[in-house]
């Protein structure tokens, strides 16, 4: 959902928050100006979130939605969080296992956390290495309808040497451990309450999915299903309760509705503001907005169970066919970065790639010497299968809709006819167990975008053993020269040696073109301008609460 000058991305590195480029009320740039009046409706100490993104459980080892991991940011027990500038830091653990440290053994195998002491979950109970063996063992519980198991499924042992050490083995090195384990930087699992779910055959359907505990600034109070989540500060944080004293994350599936509360005071957030708003909401005199470079990318997957993506022809004519740097232009407000990768030019693992150009001459005739011959309907068709493909995205987004018809009206021009379907994003990105379109095959090609790993590692998405139900790979796309790049990635600690595996795996993604690369988004946020020392990040904004208030 973004796109931007690529040489001023890269020159703020990885200190993502130096470059944050913040709006003042009512202006349509960052320039200095008087502090505002207070808003009439502002809560004070009540914060309101409005989101588009509605989920089916409020359990992160059974959902993968971005507003799920959210709200678990602010609620969930987990062992590491991440700052400002995207980098991990205790939050239950007491230190970042390294090599360094002795947190990783020499060989790789064995890493080791150490626990916080004196920690309680929002139910008051004490928290210890009990919770992190039973949480771990189930992801591994093959009875659970786990999001993915990739990383966890290294873990040959599990040594509790007192109650606040836990020991993982794992039978080949794994270097991104620190986000994959019971870490915000990324769609993970949290730690659950063995004193709650340890019990259960399965987690899969304990009311505590609907009302889970945790050990984060805020506990839930309610869920009303397709409505919002309510929470309080949670008196057993172990930091001391946040300023904020109730929080209220509502869904609202029209991003048109999101601009109206916003600029009514019914919300005083917007995370992830649609990039078709970005003017819309730096013109509201009553809120700010903040804008960076993230990790988020809009792509198009290509199911590859569909014979016609077996084509590689088929592929690359449909990337040449669409005009991204319109599509950033006219759709985005030029708010991201035209890539060929999905990796984030922010990122240490980012490598250039050059960029396919939008040449419809090209795609076509890719087609044609291919075999793709036009119908009577202009529609190209061969050895009976037609280029005619139902895409899919999530319903309410109007720049989602804008996007998808500047790339049905190119896609027409090569012979390739599109059926749009819409689906409420709680069915879209549901798990496959629960019918979701992403996750089942629903689709020929979905429109979505991916939250990337922040160590670099792309298995989640493109590994042969990650395809549903067993992970992410919703492309379904199996290469075992790929695979091999993936592995090497995974097993290296080094930094220099796996920024060369990363950029082998992202040359052969871009060769292979299981999905197509738009552009890596910025993360966007508008928010009441009497919300103060808020200051996101790229890979969990609401990872640093405890000092923010309204």
């Amino acid at each position: 959902m973004r796109v931007r000058n690529v040489a001023a991305v890269l020159a703020c590195g990885l200190a993502v928050a130096a470059c944050t480029r913040v709006s003042a009320p009512g202006s349509a740039a960052g320039g200095a100006s008087a502090a505002p009046a207070p808003n009439s409706f502002t809560i004070p100490h009540t914060l309101r979130i409005g989101d588009s993104q509605n989920i089916t459980t409020l359990n992160t080892h059974l959902g993968t939605a971005l507003s799920l991991a959210n709200i678990a940011s602010l609620t969930a027990a987990w062992l590491l969080k991440t700052d400002i500038h995207n980098r991990p830091v205790p939050e239950l653990a007491t230190v970042v296992p390294s090599q360094a440290n002795g947190g990783i053994s020499k060989d790789g195998l064995t890493i080791t956390w150490h626990l916080r002491r004196g920690v309680k979950w929002s139910d008051g109970v004490p928290f210890d290495a009990d919770d992190v063996v039973f949480s771990t063992n189930a992801v591994l519980n093959k009875a659970n309808n786990e999001v993915g198991r990739s990383g966890w499924d290294l873990i040959t042992k599990i040594d509790e040497p007192d109650k606040y050490t836990v020991v993982f083995h794992l039978r080949k090195k794994y270097s991104p451990f620190w986000p994959t384990f019971f870490s915000t930087g990324g769609a993970n699992p949290s730690i659950l309450p063995k004193h709650i779910l340890g019990g259960l055959p399965n987690i899969n359907n304990a009311p505590y999915n609907a009302l889970p505990i945790g050990i984060g600034p805020f506990r839930i109070t309610k869920w009303i299903r397709d409505d919002r989540v309510e929470m309080e500060a949670n008196p057993y944080y172990f930091r001391g309760e946040p300023k904020i004293t109730h929080l209220v994350y509502r869904f609202l599936p029209d991003l048109n509705t999101i601009l109206t509360q916003l600029q009514t005071g019914e919300i005083d957030v917007w995370p992830y503001v649609g990039t078709g708003y970005v003017d819309r909401v730096k013109a509201i005199p009553t809120a700010a907005v903040q804008e960076f470079p993230g990790f988020l990318y809009g792509h198009l997957d290509f199911n590859m169970q569909h014979p016609v993506f077996h084509d590689l022809a088929v592929r690359q004519a449909l990337r040449l066919a669409v005009d991204r740097a319109a599509i950033n232009r006219k759709v985005n407000h030029g708010a991201g970065i035209v890539s060929e990768t999905p990796i984030t030019p922010v990122s240490p693992m980012f490598t250039s790639l050059a960029l396919q150009p939008f040449d419809l001459a090209r795609a076509n005739a890719l087609l044609e010497a291919d075999g793709w011959k036009r119908g009577a309907d202009g529609v190209r068709a061969k050895n009976g299968l037609r280029l005619s493909l139902v895409v899919t995205i999530a319903a309410g987004h109007p720049d989602a809709d804008a996007l998808i018809e500047q790339i049905r009206q190119t896609w027409a021009k090569i012979g390739v006819a599109m059926q749009v379907r819409r689906y409420d994003s709680a069915l879209y990105f549901a798990l496959q167990e629960q019918g979701g379109i992403i996750f089942s095959g629903k689709f020929d090609v979905a429109f979505f975008y991916w939250g990337l790993d922040p160590t670099g590692s792309l298995s989640n998405e493109f590994a042969c053993d990650n395809i549903p139900p067993n992970g992410e790979n919703d492309d379904r796309y199996c290469n075992a020269q790929l695979d091999t790049a993936l592995e090497s990635v995974l097993e290296t600690y080094d930094p220099e040696q796996r920024r060369a595996d990363v950029a082998k795996v992202q040359t052969l993604i871009d060769e292979q073109v299981p999905q197509i690369v738009l552009f890596i988004r910025d993360d966007i946020y508008a928010y009441n301008h009497d919300l103060k020392n808020w200051h996101p990040n790229a890979i969990a904004p609401f990872d640093q609460m405890q000092d923010v208030d309204i």
